[in-house]
């Protein structure tokens, strides 16, 4: 299984701070916005990962984050030109993808809590891979009107209706920004028309796989939060909500140093050698004090 980060668009919502910089760099509370989605492949396991962002901000992940080696993972850039919806992803990480299956997550979203959920799905979609070549995941919200709503069928939990942004919702349940497809959804998506909004839509795709009943659903737990962080209020109440769980428990969400070294893909030297690199910060301490407990 391969990653795609999906930091591009134009971040209108967020005008004027996205003049400074893009969305996903944006911060919450103490680390950049895309420090949460890349944390979040890693611990399911994934370590091949392209970012695909904006050709504007290409150097400013690349100067963040870099090859990945230092974590033990492999990161790679691709530049979308234009924001031609979620689709377009798949179109441009073509070459990436290969004949592998791919974890799409957006940039923009953020994820805490028993991540269990990702590594199951991640093992179903492996053992099952032959009846099911899609998977989705539904999480239940208050207003369910903003977003993709997935009607069940009750017999069998399988995906019975996707309704983008319906006026009157059939269930509570949403689709959350992470996806896992199959090494078709390249040519998939380059059939897609737009829709009224001028971009392909990736209820549209996901579609193709129900009609031919490849498509799989995985529920998420009420114990984890999803977050979509795109509106200053969001971004707001992101960083309250990480601010007050760090300072509650004492240990860092989303950090991406330490997510690689409990995964295995660093050794504890590894680790230390990038604590040097570090400048003076509560967050160089927090990972000084980390490596001190694992020695």
């Amino acid at each position: 299984m391969k990653g795609i980060i999906l930091a591009g668009g134009a971040g209108t919502r967020l005008y004027p701070m996205t003049l400074v910089m893009a969305k996903q760099l944006q911060p919450i509370y103490d680390k950049p916005m895309i420090y949460y989605p890349l944390s979040f492949l890693m611990a399911g396991g994934i370590r091949d990962i392209l970012i695909i962002t904006t050709p504007n901000d290409l150097k400013h992940f690349q100067s963040l984050l870099g090859d990945g080696a230092h974590l033990g993972i492999q990161l790679s850039y691709k530049t979308q030109p234009s924001p031609d919806g979620l689709p377009d992803a798949f179109i441009l990480g073509e070459e990436f993808i290969g004949d592998d299956d791919i974890c799409l997550i957006l940039g923009d979203n953020l994820f805490h809590g028993d991540n269990q959920f990702f590594i199951q799905a991640l093992k179903d979609h492996n053992e099952k891979k032959d009846q099911i070549k899609a998977r989705v995941f539904a999480y239940n919200v208050a207003d369910p009107r903003a977003y993709g709503v997935i009607e069940f069928d009750k017999k069998n939990h399988s995906v019975k209706s996707i309704e983008e942004k319906p006026e009157i919702p059939k269930s509570q349940y949403v689709l959350p920004g992470i996806y896992i497809f199959d090494s078709s959804v390249s040519t998939r998506s380059k059939k897609l028309l737009p829709s009224k909004r001028r971009e392909t839509e990736i209820v549209d795709l996901i579609l193709t796989y129900k009609e031919e009943n490849s498509l799989g659903v995985s529920t998420i737990n009420p114990g984890v939060v999803w977050l979509d962080t795109g509106t200053p209020k969001s971004l707001l109440h992101a960083s309250s909500y990480i601010e007050t769980i760090e300072e509650r428990q004492g240990l860092k969400v989303a950090c991406i140093e330490e997510v690689a070294f409990r995964m295995g893909f660093i050794n504890l030297v590894q680790l230390k050698q990038i604590i040097e690199k570090i400048p003076k910060s509560l967050y160089r301490e927090y990972l000084e004090k980390l490596s001190m407990t694992l020695e």
